[in-house]
């Protein structure tokens, strides 16, 4: 938590298992059938929301990327863009999402990472994301 700004229920990652700073990192997220937003998507077929996978995603790209860079706590990273994402399979609750984010290029304040969610080895959901990395300013002594 103290890597990422997000709190519950919007804190996508409950595990880091491996990071290589400034190159990759495999994360987890536990699906249980208890998360805020199966009571309406959907009722009937609980299915975990695509744009939740993707910001599960960047999530563990911040988290890598908070590892690869000098004076993260001073950075904030917005998601930006996201290129050729693919839905492969429907995620449900009991899943467990794998999650794989290599940091592909990191220039001037914008990164580009590819990552897969994988679900019992599959790959489930995959995308290029951008995102842009800005500086918190002080405000009053603080940061």
């Amino acid at each position: 938590m103290g890597m990422l700004p997000h709190r519950y229920p919007f804190l996508l990652v409950d595990r880091v298992l491996e990071i290589k700073a400034g190159e990759s990192i495999v994360a987890l997220k536990n699906v249980t059938c208890n998360e805020p937003f199966f009571q309406g998507h959907f009722p009937q077929l609980k299915i975990m929301p695509g744009v939740l996978i993707i910001e599960a995603l960047a999530q563990a790209g911040g988290i890598l990327l908070f590892h690869s860079l000098p004076d993260p706590e001073k950075k904030l990273v917005f998601l930006s863009k996201i290129n050729n994402t693919k839905f492969r399979k429907p995620v449900v609750p009991g899943d467990q999402l794998e999650m794989h984010v290599n940091l592909l290029k990191y220039k001037k304040g914008f990164c580009q990472i590819e990552a897969k969610a994988y679900v019992d080895g599959q790959v489930v959901t995959e995308s290029e994301i951008m995102a842009s990395v800005v500086e918190l300013e002080e405000r009053d002594g603080e940061s």
